[in-house]
């Protein structure tokens, strides 16, 4: 397991509301994830109920999309959102991450109402929901959206965060290799879409994810600049991460690693 990030203290004070949030939408595009799936799901669960406990008053919902899946994903998502009315799961056949991505923000906005255990009101704004993106394969610390929410409150738009590679498995000089190029800092130059939370009003402003097979993170981040939307970039949600070189997106952060490998 990851360490501790700044923040991830079961003992720490109660936020207040955060700037208009009303509602939270985790989105999780996965194709053939079943090794790590119910890792990453269970993590998301941790993080949305510190939401429900510290901000009582903002509701939390998650959208798996199974994209294409021919293994056990459908099967472990399923096991994992029983009985939690906050999952919602979206089969679809994109073979896209930013396809699966669009599909799973769409499907968040326009179906808020589910994301209540007590028949809150629903009908959230853009302005009022916040779009936080995270990837199967991936394990989210515990204060992952509270911290998320700080920051919105603190005026942000959008928050970057930061990954860092599951150790396990991985070799020990690639390991080092990528601590050497990614220390981890504030203010640092790294987009990853496991690790990506922006206000659902910038997100439309800015034409949101791009149709694509790869980096359409690197993309949204760039409409989102040109937009004037607020970002900041932080190393406090910092996201533990599969290790693995041959991944599910091309060019992915899989391929990344691989290419960090050679000599």
């Amino acid at each position: 397991m990851m360490p501790a990030g700044p923040g991830d203290d079961a003992s720490s004070p109660p936020v207040q509301a955060a700037n208009g949030i009303q509602h939270v939408a985790v989105v999780i595009p996965a194709h053939n994830e079943e090794q790590h799936l119910e890792r990453a799901l269970t993590a998301v669960s941790c993080a949305a109920d510190r939401v429900e406990a510290e901000l009582p008053d903002v509701a939390v919902q998650v959208v798996v999309v199974l994209d294409g899946c021919t293994d056990r994903s459908p099967a472990v998502a399923a096991r994992v959102a029983a009985g939690d009315p906050r999952y919602l799961l979206l089969p679809v056949s994109f073979g896209s991450v930013g396809r699966s991505r669009q599909a799973g923000v769409r499907a968040a906005l326009e179906n808020s109402s589910r994301c209540t255990q007590d028949g809150r009101a629903a009908g959230h704004s853009p302005q009022e929901t916040w779009l936080a993106n995270t990837d199967a394969d991936s394990c989210v610390p515990s204060h992952w959206l509270v911290r998320q929410l700080e920051l919105a409150e603190l005026g942000f738009d959008v928050v970057l965060g930061t990954v860092q590679p599951d150790p396990h498995g991985m070799h020990h000089d690639l390991l080092a290799r990528w601590h050497a190029r990614h220390a981890g800092t504030e203010d640092h130059t790294h987009v990853y879409g496991a690790n990506l939370g922006v206000r659902a009003s910038s997100y439309l402003a800015a034409g949101g994810f791009p149709g694509v097979d790869f980096d359409e993170d690197q993309a949204l981040v760039r409409r989102l600049r040109s937009s004037g939307a607020g970002i900041v970039a932080t190393d406090t949600t910092r996201v533990l991460t599969s290790g693995r070189t041959v991944g599910r997106a091309p060019h992915g952060f899989a391929a990344y690693l691989l290419a960090l490998a050679q000599p």
